[in-house]
This record gives structure tokens, sequence and C-alpha cells, in this order.
């Protein structure tokens, strides 16, 4: 077995290296072609993927991180600010860019089960897991259907919004990028001749659109999209993108950029990790020397700096790190990822790291089969599920549900109201005598949980771990002794936002509340 998975990998070691050596150059788009005028100051909005306030604040104190610094002195730095759930970039990337949760936005998690298409659809969470998924559909899902095909049709992004008020936008290696705009992407002719991707490709964007190899504006960007380099979806990609579109005077009103980088090493070193800030803040520094001075970088521009998500420790015992959802479920037939749905296949595991969703492929399975074969395990935070009136939440130690639903007689900081019975300690909730209630370390709770559970059709649990812990399904990867998100907990969910070049903020502190503020800044 150790023998086929080896010449397996060195086969896909030579295709790439035989990608990238083989007419692989990316050709640069002509930023010219297009007429850029933005309506007013433009709004640049950089997303640093796992970027968290006490390692950032770390990095400042130490001298290592000036343009943060910078930007934290001269604006607004806002702590706490609540992200999607689940906490993956994919769902809080379509939370941010459309404005409503999961239940809306369809955008379940990096890794999911889609009823209508009968398999288990994953984005690319780990080399294994595309390897089993296979790189032709894991390409496809990622780089064409996530976008065209699974966001919901039904839910605007703010590309789309804008391009309807005939104003520019731009998004550089943007993970949700839908807009209005047609983009024929360069695709190696070696790709497209193994079939990996077709050799015509167009998908819909804003008005600029840049993803590393298979569309850039850059002449220089072609030294950053090797395959050693993630094809282009790196910081070094990003910043380079950004940079020459403000030497060119050719920043739309709005440009969103994704820096990837940050997340790896974070993974496998911990929360604690800032050598890593210290290289985005290099990037940075990068952008604001693109104007004479700092200081007119933000005269010229709103600069905002928001980390998507957080992560949590991860225990360095990999026995009692790694809840391993197949062994616990050994006498159930699992679904295989990168097959369809068969016959006999009974649960479908589609893990997102520290949170996953798990689906009842058989109708004479019920929810509490699967909840008692979890209950008993302390590593779990809580287990959901829903029915047509309710949503139900238990954990190991509580002996009484919590059930909620929207509009009730009880109202949240964000002005949203429930409906709550039960055992409110699951999800550390609190309410006084006014009927007004709190979160504690799951925060906005109800209406992401309410969310996640209302993102794609079909019978399933969620089950979330405590920090600490991960899940894994088959293929999975793991970061035992590192860190990991995915999870409702607040080490997952609240994150940094620097904003400078207005003295606005989002109605409330939260990733969902950014697309309304944005049209305001932009308009």
């Amino acid at each position: 077995m150790i023998k086929k998975i080896v010449i397996t990998l060195l086969s896909i070691a030579l295709l790439l290296f035989a990608i990238n050596w083989y007419g692989f150059s990316t050709p640069t788009k002509d930023i010219n072609s297009v007429s850029i005028s933005p309506s007013k100051k433009p709004v640049v909005f950089l997303i640093i993927d796992s970027l968290m306030d006490e390692p950032m604040q770390k990095a400042m104190e130490e001298g290592r991180a000036p343009a943060l610094t910078f930007l934290s002195e001269q604006g607004q730095y806002v702590d706490r600010v609540v992200s999607s759930y689940p906490t993956m970039s994919v769902t809080i990337d379509s939370t941010l860019l459309t404005g409503v949760y999961a239940d809306k936005h369809q955008l379940p998690g990096l890794v999911w089960f889609n009823k209508e298409e009968n398999r288990l659809i994953s984005y690319g969470s780990g080399k294994m897991e595309i390897f089993h998924g296979g790189v032709k559909q894991v390409l496809k899902d990622s780089m064409s259907n996530l976008n065209q095909e699974h966001l919901s049709k039904n839910t605007a992004t703010i590309y789309e919004d804008l391009d309807d008020r005939q104003i520019q936008s731009a998004s550089i290696n943007g993970l949700v990028y839908r807009g209005n705009q047609k983009h024929n992407l360069h695709v190696p002719r070696i790709a497209s001749a193994f079939n990996l991707l077709p050799k015509d490709f167009t998908v819909k964007g804003p008005t600029l659109f840049s993803m590393g190899s298979l569309s850039q504006y850059s002449p220089d960007n072609n030294k950053h999209n090797r395959v050693w380099q993630d094809l282009g979806m790196n910081d070094a990609f990003t910043a380079e993108e950004i940079t020459y579109l403000i030497q060119n005077e050719s920043l739309p009103s709005f440009t969103l950029g994704y820096f990837p980088d940050l997340d790896h090493p974070v993974h496998e070193n911990g929360p604690a990790e800032i050598n890593g800030i210290e290289q985005i803040d290099q990037h940075l520094q990068t952008i604001l020397d693109a104007f004479p001075t700092w200081e007119d970088a933000l005269e010229n521009m709103t600069l905002i700096v928001y980390g998507d998500s957080g992560q949590a420790i991860i225990g360095e015992d990999r026995n009692e790190a790694i809840i391993d959802l197949p062994a616990l479920f050994e006498m159930y037939q699992l679904a295989e990822l990168g097959e369809l749905v068969k016959t006999k296949d009974q649960l479908a595991l589609a893990v997102n790291e520290r949170m996953a969703y798990i689906h009842l492929l058989d109708d004479n399975l019920t929810y509490m089969d699967l909840v008692s074969d979890l209950m008993d395990d302390p590593r779990i935070g809580f287990i959901a599920w829903k029915d047509e009136e309710k949503n139900y939440v238990t954990a190991e130690g509580s002996n009484q549900l919590f059930t909620f639903q929207p509009d009730g007689n009880f109202t949240d900081p964000y002005n949203q109201t429930w409906g709550m019975h039960g055992d409110l300690s699951i999800l550390d909730l609190s309410t006084n005598d006014k009927n007004e209630m709190d979160y504690g370390e799951y925060p906005d709770a109800l209406a992401r949980l309410h969310g996640a559970l209302h993102s794609h059709k079909g019978r399933f649990l969620i089950v979330d771990a405590k920090p600490g812990y991960e899940f894994i399904a088959e293929h999975s990867p793991t970061h035992v002794g590192g860190g990991g998100h995915g999870s409702l907990h607040a080490k997952d969910s609240l994150t940094p936002l620097l904003i400078t070049g207005t003295d606005t903020q989002p109605a409330h502190k939260r990733a969902v509340d950014f697309k309304a503020w944005l049209l305001e800044l932009i308009e």
C-alpha cells in the first residue's frame, strides 16, 4: 500500500513539474483595456487568513510589524469581530460578500454533502482529500462550481450589487468572486491536455479579476505563480497585483485581496505563531510603499485589514486530540469521497476540521441513534440537528435538550429575536428579567448555528469540538500540536479588524454586517 501511494505521489509530482515547465507562463491581461474610474476614494479590503489579535499585538509590540502598527495607530483597531460558521474561509467569505449567513448563501463549508448531486464535495482541504476526491473534480468544484453553481443565486454578492450600480470592483485571489463580468482564464496547455481543466475556461466575476496563474495583470507576477508557490495563490502574488493596480492608477472603487499564507504556519505551529505575521507585514509594506509616503496611501485609499478566522490549539497527543469519526461509526457503511453515494451507504461524513456535518443517508436511522454514539465523548462541545419546527442542541453532561428558533421573546445583542427552551448552558447563553440574552464562549451562536443547520438539504447532525480537539474522516488533514478552526467557539470565531481612511464601522462587530457597511463606504 505504501509503495502504491509513493508511486502515485511521484507521478503527481512529475505531472506538476511538467505543467510548470511546459506552456505554463501566464500571459498578462492589459489593464488599459478596461477604463477604471473609481466613484470616490477607493476601498481596499484585505483578508488575512487566520490573523488573530494576541499574536498580532505581540508582533507589533516586538517591532516586527511596522505596517500593522502604522495602520492601528492611524485608524481604528476593532477586536473580537465575530466570524461566520463553520469558521472556514469559503463560508466566511461568502458571508462577508453577501451579508448573510449560510442558511441564505448556501455555502455550508469547505467540505459538505450535496444531496442533489449525491456526493461529498471538497474544495480542497488537504492533499489526500484532493487526491481521493479526484484532482479534476476538486479543481472544477473550487475554481468554478463554488461560485457559479453552489453559491446561492438568490443572494447577490457585493460585486454583483456594485456592477448593477455601475460601480467597478476587483477580486485578487478571492475564493468567492462571483460577479456579472465574463473572464477567460488562462489554462496551461498540459493541464487541458490531461483533461484536468477545460481548454476554454470562462467564469463570471467583478470588473478586474486575478486568480494566481489563471489570471493576472502584473507581468512581474510570473515569478510568484509557479507550482511550488501554489500556482500564485499566495501573499506575494496578491500584494504584487494590488501594487500594480496602484502604480497604474487602476484601483477601482472596491478591491478585495486575499492573503492565504499565514494559515499554514498557524496550523503547523499553533495560534502563538508570529513569524508569519512578520511576513504578512512585509507584503503590507509593499502596498503602502506604492505611494510617496504611507500617509499619502491613507489619503488616497480606504484600507481595511481583516482576519477571517481564529484558530484553537490542537493537543499534542494524537490519540486524545483527534476525534476519529470513521472509527466511532465503524458499524455503519460510510460514503466515499470522490464517489457517488451507493444504495448501501448509511452515513456521509463532511469534516471541517473542528466541526463536522454527519449526514444520515439511511432512512431507517434516527438522529438519536447517532447522538447516543456521540454523547459520551467529553471532547465534543455540542451536537445539533433540526426538524421543520425547531433547532435542537445537546451535549455531554446535560440531561436536558436546548431548543431554539428565530422570532421569539428573547432579544440578543444584535437585535435578533429567538424562541428558546431548555438547557441554555449548552451554548453558554444567559438571560435577564427583561428577556435580554447574551452570548458567552459561542459568539452570535444562535444565528450562526441556525445558518449552518439550514445551509443545505438533507438530514444531518452538526458536531462541534471543544478547544484542543478536531475531527477527522478517512482522508482529513490533521493538525496535532498545532492549530485548527471550523468550530463555533470564540477561539475560532473572534478576530481583529483594522480600519483606516474612514471613521465609520460596521453596524455590529460581525462579518455578516460588512457588506452593508462597505456599500455605504463605496457609494
